[in-house]
């Protein structure tokens, strides 16, 4: 890989550093949490700092580990259950500081892990796969000791996905030759979306029952229609009030236009020299055809309230409102003043 400037290499060293003591910490209020002795401070400690960066190297295999080969990390590791064992931490202002800081130290890592694979010309998977080795690797040893399954894998907050893309990211300024621009955003970017996901409760979803090969057509359809409700729903909360309004004049045309074919085809009637559509004709069946557009106008999303659709539906059968016909404004003028003045009639 090319030379990267000093500040931005300091910066990785002392996220690295500094993310091995906060690790031990983490580790070591889970050894008090299930009521482990010093050793078991220390051991989770060691497992929660290191273990990760342990077994990226061990798979790269190329000299030693880089946590045995220099002797801060252990003491750092070391420092860490120290401190947990002396200081119970806990409360929220202690669960904010750890979830900030958890999230940026795994996007730091995750792009470590994975500029160490490229520096020695690992496959792009490859160097992925090492990021997100080092990213979550520690904390998968401290829960299977602890006999536990992984958090990663029972559907809990996002982790790993940051550092995939932490490291998917990291991988593509690689190849585009910005190395150096990739060590600054591709953290960024990992560590924004673990805090985001804190914040509004994003986790993986879990669902043993779920297989769409297995699905029946009916199940597919209903799976399809469940999605596609969700996605009109998103869109028309982002839907600029112009778009909303033009895309309801559109379908208010459209039910005009079918209304006046519906009713031009029961009554025999012309459709193009129908100029006013409410008006009935004789064995027309009005009422079968406004009970169709009145359905249709609210299965075209004419009406996005139960009061919108009562108003609508009395409307129509009283004849005030159909679909692309505008209300007449009110001139002010009573209607006996447009005749004139009338006789006075003894």
């Amino acid at each position: 890989m090319p030379d990267v400037d000093p500040d931005i290499l300091f910066l990785y060293r002392s996220l690295d550093l500094g993310g091995v003591v906060l690790m031990g910490i983490m580790g070591g209020t889970i050894a008090r949490q299930r009521n482990f002795d010093v050793i078991g401070f220390i051991f989770l400690a060691l497992f929660s700092a290191l273990g990760g960066g342990m077994i990226r190297d061990a798979l790269i295999g190329r000299g030693t580990v880089a946590a045995m080969a220099e002797p801060e990390y252990l003491a750092l590791a070391c420092s860490g259950a120290l401190l947990a064992y002396l200081t119970n931490f806990k409360g929220r202002v202690w669960e904010l500081f750890q979830v900030h800081a958890d999230a940026i130290v795994l996007g730091a890592w995750a792009v470590t892990g994975c500029v160490k694979a490229l520096s020695f010309d690992l496959p792009i998977l490859s160097a992925i796969f090492m990021g997100v080795v080092t990213g979550v690797g520690g904390g998968m040893i401290r829960d299977v000791v602890t006999n536990q399954v992984p958090s990663i894998f029972a559907g809990g907050k996002l982790y790993a996905i940051p550092a995939l893309i932490s490291a998917a990211c990291m991988v593509g300024f690689h190849v585009a030759g910005y190395d150096a621009v990739g060590m600054v955003v591709s953290p960024i970017i990992g560590s924004g979306l673990a805090i985001l996901s804190y914040w509004r409760g994003w986790t993986v979803p879990t669902d043993p029952e779920w297989a769409p090969v297995n699905m029946t057509a009916a199940q597919l359809r209903q799976a399809l229609g469940v999605a596609e409700e969700h996605g009109r729903k998103a869109a028309r909360r982002i839907e600029p009030q112009q778009a909303r309004r033009m895309r309801h004049a559109a379908m208010e045309r459209a039910a005009a236009r079918r209304r006046k074919e519906r009713i031009a085809e029961m009554g025999g009637v012309d459709a193009a020299s129908m100029e006013q559509p409410d008006v009935a004709t004789p064995g027309t069946h009005v009422d079968e055809v406004l009970d169709e557009d009145i359905q249709a106008a609210i299965d075209l999303g004419l009406t996005e309230s139960q009061d919108m659709q009562d108003e609508i539906i009395r409307a129509m059968r009283a004849g005030e409102w159909a679909p692309g016909v505008e209300a007449e404004p009110d001139s002010g003028v009573d209607e006996n003043s447009k005749a004139g003045p009338q006789p006075n009639v003894d």
